[in-house]
């Protein structure tokens, strides 16, 4: 017992800079070794739900892939986006890349470049970016009605009636799916209200946390199939298409988002741990102080 008591005391007065330097190097070795730290993660309902839906798409589908997000929320939603490709890619599904918000372009094409290479695929014939649009809604209904008078170039600048992919293109009743990738205004909720509600086009998304409860009433009347909710359901999906791809005996690489859910539960588990170990020790040095008194 008083060996215990002293291992107590020990860990409990630890110097601060030690429990700096552990709870940093519980973050830190997840996000550059992800492989020496493979958590179980469990996909919840809402992000299976997502995944099933892609699947169902068949080999030269069609889906439309908004990019709603920037710099800020980029740790949340950008390894959803590369997860998202991977599983598009791997099924040979043609990607329209559309953005409603100017730094939509740069995460849609630092996403693109990322994953089209290891999947060989071809701009203007498996996948196409046509960027960003000023107009917020006005954008989400001029794609619903004629994507040719609102888009004359892509992203490149290349004329669209030069592109092959854009061919057969009218407006959103050409795609079979909608993917939004939103952290706000403009996003999910204008694509449900003016494009794939009226026009009958299945849609799902991937918010930020704090989003969350804005988007699942649409998810529970059934007007958005499924969401991934913040990190957790970026790492949720990232862990049910890595299955995937080892089912069709593709290279995986680890998800972002696996990774840094593996440091902050880490990094959480440490704080909780010194924090009770600080205060077993606050308990035990107080009692024997009473004694020595006594």
């Amino acid at each position: 017992m008083e060996i215990m008591k002293r291992i107590f005391i020990l860990l409990g007065s630890l110097d601060r800079r030690i429990i700096f330097l552990i709870v940093g190097l519980s973050v830190l070795i997840p996000l550059l070794k992800p492989e020496w730290v493979n958590l179980p993660i469990r996909p919840r309902p809402e992000s299976q739900i997502v995944f099933n839906e892609i699947n169902k798409l068949n080999e030269g589908d069609k889906i439309l892939l908004s990019f709603e997000y920037g710099p800020s929320t980029k740790p949340e939603i950008h390894p959803m986006s590369i997860a998202i490709l991977k599983h598009l890619f791997a099924k040979n599904i043609q990607v329209y890349g559309f953005a409603l918000w100017p730094d939509g372009n740069f995460m849609s094409t630092e996403a693109f470049s990322e994953v089209s290479h290891d999947y060989g695929k071809k701009y203007g014939i498996d996948y196409v970016n046509l960027g960003y649009k000023p107009g917020a809604e006005a954008v989400v209904k001029g794609i619903a009605a004629d994507i040719h008078a609102l888009y004359t170039v892509d992203l490149k600048g290349t004329p669209i009636n030069d592109i092959p992919m854009m061919k057969d293109v009218v407006n959103v009743e050409n795609f079979d799916f909608v993917f939004s990738l939103s952290a706000g205004y403009p996003g999910s909720t204008e694509w449900v209200q003016y494009a794939c509600d009226p026009k009958n086009i299945p849609l799902s998304t991937g918010v930020t946390s704090i989003q969350v409860t804005d988007i699942l009433p649409y998810v529970e009347n059934g007007q958005i199939r499924g969401i991934l909710a913040g990190m957790p359901g970026a790492a949720e999906y990232e862990s049910l298409v890595e299955a995937e791809l080892r089912e069709m005996e593709l290279s995986v690489k680890p998800g972002k988002a696996s990774s840094m859910m593996a440091a902050q539960s880490i990094a959480h588990v440490m704080i909780v741990l010194f924090i009770i170990f600080g205060n077993i020790t606050y308990y035990i040095t107080r009692k024997n102080k009473g004694e020595d008194k006594i």
